[in-house]
């Protein structure tokens, strides 16, 4: 009697050894289900057709030969892919299943689906040499959703066969030094999770675009993660700082950005196609998909999955409609990041740009040159030059070969989780996803310049423009005693900076945050709606949706905007600066001329301290500090340090203090510090009152030039007296140096002059300053300076 072969395995009896059984995905289901289940993490349950079925199912059909026969007439230029392909393919069709190899899957499925005899099901491919550590595209074979019924199924699984030969495949595993045959296909059968009545998406627990490891991001979308994956929609995108994840009672969410999902993959009653492309409704797209709850839920998960695989990993969740359960659906080895060298940083920067003619969401960080070609289907490979800028509706992994011939991506779909984005980084392309408008207003053949190294916005620049590539080795920083920070100000591109040795952030500018994120008057939120023009009501809608409070909206940008910051750094101090803004510049927020005196000079007028105590705009003032005590206390960062900027006299920083202590922030309570900014000539002069009253100071050195000598620091006309190397200026340095030591105080200095002139540097070194804080860009230089002076 011949022993019935074992081509069935549920998931509960799979470790992650498997692979060579059931494959990459279905091993680490397996895994998670089997080993996984005291941490509470929710997998769909299933079983797994195995490698050994399909080997099977190729011997009873006759075609394991003719396909390896017309795989080897394969030229070495690809020319005859497609018709390879094809060929292959076609020997599926007319395929019949060995009959206990049928018998155990309908058996399996009417045992899965328990009551229900046409239980809906995800059907995935599941090849046995997929995402192995340094080995993984983005949908080399095929899935299939809300399969139903028996035949169905078994369709499904002939299909997931035949994608073992689709173009990118083949190309796949020739690329890769993979044998065709030696490849076997594994299919999962795993019930659907109802969340084309809810959402989903895709989770990373390492930041895809910077390296970034305390970070896990969170693409989701309305419906099936198809639409993420494929990258046909816009979806949300969430970011959490994973150390501060442990403590139960904070939400470190560090970022939520609202995607436009304009459309959803839902499930569909037609017979011929089991999933249906619909648009969303207007609430839909001015809605999170997930709560801070389900965030903070899958960010724990995502931990758990790479404490367990002991690397970083690449998942896809879903929400089940119909339960609000979370589910992991898949989850495997992140590759990019991973296979990446901690010690060499490469920095790309532009020295000329043209007309802006478009932005996205950028992947990587360089730029590329070049003429543009825009095609609407793979199938035009043959249009497509060598070094090209791919420009297209958004991609499939039939876009796989083509894309492989690019020098840079740009679609009008997508988010940083899709299909684009994922083969751009494998393949190591800059790319602009999600423009909105790229396929409108790039033509074929223009000249363009891709730039994807001004933080994660990237942008399309007509013409060729000159840019330089700086390649940094962080082995051979040296280590100074003064302390060498970071002036960041804009969040977006903080996190690209964590690798720099940096002693924390010496000034994080908050109007900057304000003026990037927020683009809203703080007044005009607090302002009543009928009180304000219906076309300013429009946009400040338009901006804030979908927060019902629009001082929520403030105060939840503003915090997560700060936290960004602070994480790229942590635990390393962070000095932010309350907010600057000039009247003038106030005045341009929208709705902010309604607010705003007209100043004739607004440089040494309504800014800084003044304003926070002020009737005019001290409820604004409050917005600002419960923004900061959210980023403190509740998303966590306590690094975070407070600094007031443009305080002229002892009685306004009393004044200020009390404001602040009014608004929850008070100077000591929960380790609070609170510094000033010494920009004023009275910060010098009194340095031992201001001591009294601070925990530390910062030099602007820009503002305290244009005080101590006179000068409008914009003025062309007396631009060559403009030195903060002035003796006057010097000697008001090395005196409040000297009186904050005195007083046990840390100071610092957050002007650009030392970047500029290292004579100046070294003077502050000569002088003990505490910390000099430099722009990014400015960092290795600075700090090697440092380094020289302190012998």
């Amino acid at each position: 009697m011949v022993e019935h072969k074992q081509y069935l395995k549920q998931f509960s009896e799979i470790r992650n050894s498997d692979v060579g059984t059931v494959g990459g995905k279905n091993a680490s289901l397996g895994e998670m289900i089997s080993q996984l289940s005291a941490s509470r993490i929710r997998v769909p349950g299933g079983f797994a057709i195995t490698a050994d079925a399909y080997r099977d199912f190729l011997e009873h059909n006759k075609i394991r030969d003719r396909i390896a026969s017309k795989l080897a007439r394969l030229k070495a230029d690809n020319s005859n892919l497609a018709s390879i392909g094809k060929t292959v393919r076609k020997l599926f069709a007319n395929t019949e299943f060995p009959p206990l190899l049928e018998q155990d899957i309908r058996q399996a499925y009417r045992k899965l689906g328990g009551k229900s005899a046409t239980a809906s099901v995800a059907v995935r491919s599941s090849a046995t040499a997929e995402d192995l550590p340094g080995a993984s595209f983005a949908g080399q074979q095929e899935s299939f959703l809300n399969i139903s019924g028996q035949q169905a199924l078994l369709n499904a699984c002939r299909r997931c066969y035949a994608s073992l030969f689709t173009d990118r495949a083949i190309v796949y595993r020739e690329n890769m030094g993979f044998g065709h045959m030696d490849v076997a296909l594994s299919v999962g059968v795993q019930l659907m999770v109802r969340a084309d009545k809810a959402g989903a998406g895709v989770m990373f627990s390492i930041d895809t675009e910077t390296g970034f490891p305390d970070a896990v991001l969170i693409s989701a979308a309305w419906g099936l993660g198809e639409a993420v994956v494929q990258g046909t929609v816009d979806p949300d995108e969430y970011r959490v700082f994973k150390p501060l994840l442990k403590q139960k009672r904070l939400v470190p969410i560090i970022e939520k950005t609202r995607g436009a999902k304009a459309s959803k993959i839902v499930y569909a009653r037609s017979k011929t196609s089991p999933s249906a492309t619909r648009k969303t409704s207007r609430k839909e797209q001015a809605s999170f998909v997930l709560n801070e709850r389900e965030i903070v839920q899958l960010a724990r998960w995502a931990c758990v999955l790479e404490t367990h695989y002991a690397c970083p990993m690449d998942m896809e969740w879903a929400k089940d409609g119909v339960t609000g359960e979370l589910f992991i659906v898949q989850a495997r080895p992140e590759t990019v990041q991973a296979r990446k060298s901690g010690h060499g940083l490469k920095r790309y920067q532009l020295r000329s740009r043209g007309k802006l003619l478009t932005s996205g969401f950028s992947v990587g960080d360089a730029i590329a040159t070049g003429k543009v070609c825009r095609l609407d289907s793979p199938r035009d490979i043959d249009k497509f030059p060598a070094d090209g800028i791919l420009v297209t509706g958004n991609t499939d992994p039939d876009w796989v070969p083509l894309m492989k011939r690019a020098a840079a991506i740009i679609t009008d779909h997508g988010g940083r989780t899709s299909h684009a984005a994922i083969v751009s980084r494998e393949l190591g392309l800059p790319a602009i996803i999600g423009c909105g408008d790229a396929t409108a207003v790039l033509k074929t053949g223009q000249e363009v310049t891709v730039s994807c190294a001004e933080g994660e916005d990237g942008f399309v620049y007509a013409g060729i423009a000159d840019f330089s590539v700086n390649v940094i080795d962080l082995k051979k920083i040296p280590e100074t005693r003064t302390r060498i920070m970071l002036n960041l100000a804009n969040p977006a591109a903080a996190l690209k900076w964590w690798r720099l040795p940096a002693d924390g952030v010496g000034l994080a500018r908050m109007e900057f945050i304000i003026n990037n994120l927020i683009k809203i008057h703080p007044l005009a939120l607090l302002q009543r709606e009928q009180e304000q023009s219906p076309a300013l009501r429009r946009q400040i809608r338009s901006i804030t949706a979908p927060f019902e409070d629009r001082q929520q909206f403030f105060v939840d940008t503003l915090a997560c905007g700060i936290a960004k910051i602070a994480a790229a750094v942590y635990p390393h101090p962070v000095i932010v600066r309350m907010s600057d803004f000039k009247t003038n510049e106030y005045s341009n927020l929208l709705g902010g001329e309604a607010f705003e005196p007209e100043e004739d000079n607004p440089m040494i007028g309504g800014r800084g301290s003044s304003r926070y105590y002020s009737a005019g705009y001290r409820e604004g003032f409050a917005l600002e500090c419960q923004a900061i005590r959210r980023a403190r206390e509740e998303i966590g960062f306590d690094n975070i340090i407070i600094m007031i900027p443009f305080c002229r006299t002892l009685e306004e920083a009393d004044r200020v203090i009390r404001e602040l202590a009014r608004n929850g922030l008070r100077r000591g309570r929960k380790g609070l510090q609170v510094y000033i900014m010494c920009e004023v000539p009275s910060n010098v002069i009194l340095a031992k009152q201001f001591a009294e009253r601070f925990d530390g100071f910062s030099i602007g050195s820009n503002d305290l030039t244009q005080l101590t000598l006179g000068i409008d620091r914009d003025s062309e006309l007396l631009s060559t007296l403009f030195s903060e190397e002035d003796p006057a200026v010097l000697a008001s340095i090395e005196h409040v140096i000297k009186e904050a030591h005195l007083a046990n105080r840390k100071i610092g200095l957050c002007g650009q002059a030392p970047s500029d002139r290292p004579a100046f540097a070294k003077l502050l070194v000569r002088a003990g300053i505490d910390s000099i804080s430099v722009s990014p860009d400015s960092f290795i230089k600075v700090k090697k300076i440092v380094a020289r002076e302190e012998g």
